[in-house]
């Protein structure tokens, strides 16, 4: 069973330029309710980021702009794949680790989240994820 799993957004818009709408209750390509929006940008040239998994949390990457490689691991596979495309969205599911790479000077990568922000909800140690990850198999 493949980690990537993508979300093909409706492009709207006409010769003035394109729109993606995501509508709270309306958009049923979203698995969950969004409770937090954020964005990753301006990451600096060889830095990466990510390097943890959610308990409980669940997200939707989607780079607006630009690109960047996102690898998701949950335990015993490890894909990965670019976001590069401001139409498709990478669902991410609870318990898998998650790692950011090779962004483009240009990458604004937005999450939706269907969590608020929750420090006890994170797994930063990758050896701690894998033993958790083993028991839900």
């Amino acid at each position: 069973m493949s980690l990537v799993k993508w979300i093909d957004f409706q492009r709207l818009g006409d010769e003035r330029g394109s729109l993606v709408a995501v509508e709270i209750g309306m958009d049923k390509a979203v698995p969950f309710d969004i409770k937090r929006v954020y964005y990753i940008y301006h990451t600096e040239q060889g830095v990466s980021r990510g390097y943890h998994a959610h308990k409980n949390l669940k997200q939707v990457a989607i780079c607006v702009a630009g690109k960047c490689r996102m690898v998701l691991d949950d335990g015993l596979n490890r894909e990965e794949v670019w976001l590069d495309c401001p139409t498709k969205g990478l669902i991410i599911e609870d318990l898998v680790w998650r790692e950011m790479h090779d962004f483009s000077k240009d990458c604004l990568l937005l999450v939706l989240a269907s969590e608020h922000y929750d420090e006890s909800d994170y797994i930063r140690d990758y050896e701690m994820f894998q033993k958790m990850a083993r028991k839900t198999i």
